[in-house]
C-alpha cells in the first residue's frame, strides 16, 4: 500500500509541474508555446540512469557507466533550465512565462528524482513491477 501512495503522490506532483509549464505557455498575456520544448528534456532525463542501472553489476560502488549517466543527466537538466532563460533573453517569451516554466521544471525534476528514490532501490518496491 505504501507503493501505491508514493505513486499517487508522484503523479500529483507531476501534474502540478505540467500545470506550471502549461500556464507559462497558455496564459493570454504570454501566449507563446515555445517553452513546451522542455518536454523533450523531461523525456530524455531518466534515460541515461535507466541504461546505467541496467548495465551496472552492483549498486554500491561507483563505475564509469554510472558516472557518465549522472553527467549526461545533469547536462539534460541544466539544458532544460537554460532553454527558458535563453528564450526570455531573446524576447521570444516573457520573463513571467520563464518563471512559470522554471518552476514547472523544478517540480518535474524533483518528481523524477522522487521516482528514482522510491522505486529505484530494487527492494520490495521497484519500478520494474509497474
Amino acid at each position: 500500500m505504501a507503493g501505491i501512495k508514493a505513486l499517487v503522490g508522484l503523479s500529483f506532483s507531476g501534474a502540478i509541474g505540467l500545470t506550471f509549464l502549461l500556464l507559462g505557455c497558455a496564459i493570454e498575456t504570454y501566449g507563446v508555446y515555445w517553452p513546451m520544448f522542455v518536454l523533450i528534456f523531461y523525456i530524455l532525463s531518466p534515460i541515461p540512469t535507466f541504461i546505467s542501472r541496467r548495465l551496472s553489476d552492483d549498486s554500491e560502488s561507483s563505475n564509469a557507466c554510472r558516472e557518465l549517466a549522472y553527467f549526461l543527466t545533469t547536462g539534460i537538466v541544466v539544458s532544460s533550465f537554460g532553454l527558458p532563460i535563453v528564450l526570455a533573453r531573446t524576447n521570444t517569451i516573457k520573463w513571467g512565462a520563464c518563471g512559470l516554466v522554471m518552476t514547472g521544471n523544478a517540480v518535474i525534476f524533483l518528481t523524477i528524482l522522487g521516482f528514482f528514490i522510491v522505486f529505484g532501490g530494487g527492494d520490495d518496491w521497484s519500478w520494474e513491477q509497474w
